[in-house]
C-alpha cells in the first residue's frame, strides 16, 4: 500500500482506510460482473460522478486493489482488472450481499453467480 495514512493498528479500522468510502466495493463488486472500462463505470445504476470514478480509480490503483491495463493508443486507453488483493475481497462482497439481503427488505436477492464465484474466478 502507499500513501494511504491509517489511523491505528487495528485490522477493521485500516481495512475501512482502505475500502470505506460508498464506491469502492461497488467498483470491485461492477469488475466481478465484467466491467472493465471507465465507461462502464460510469453506467453503472448508482450513477457516480465522473470526477469521483477518476479519483477512487486512482485511489484503488495506488492501493493495490486494482491494476490498469492499457488496450488502445493514440488516445490511450485503459481497462482496470481486478489484483489478487482486489480480487480477495470477494467474500467480504459476497457477505454483504447476503447480509443486505436479510435485514434490508428492500435489495433484491443476490444473483447465485455472485454467490457461487471465488476470488480466482475474477482473475484474469
Amino acid at each position: 500500500m502507499t500513501d494511504t495514512r491509517f489511523r491505528s493498528d487495528c485490522p477493521i479500522a485500516s481495512s475501512l482506510d482502505v475500502l470505506g468510502d460508498k464506491w469502492t466495493l461497488v467498483i470491485i463488486r461492477d469488475m466481478a460482473f465484467g466491467k472493465s472500462r471507465f465507461s462502464d463505470f460510469l453506467g453503472s445504476s448508482e450513477g457516480i460522478q465522473r470526477n469521483i470514478l477518476t479519483d477512487r480509480l486512482k485511489r484503488m490503483e495506488a492501493g493495490g486493489l486494482i491494476r490498469k491495463v492499457l488496450y488502445q493508443s493514440r488516445p490511450d486507453r485503459y481497462e482496470y482488472r481486478l489484483t489478487r488483493m482486489g480480487a480477495d475481497l470477494l467474500p467480504a462482497i459476497q457477505y454483504l450481499a447476503v447480509w443486505g439481503r436479510k435485514y434490508l427488505p428492500h435489495v433484491y436477492a443476490p444473483p447465485a453467480e455472485l454467490l457461487a464465484w471465488t476470488p480466482e474466478a475474477l482473475l484474469r
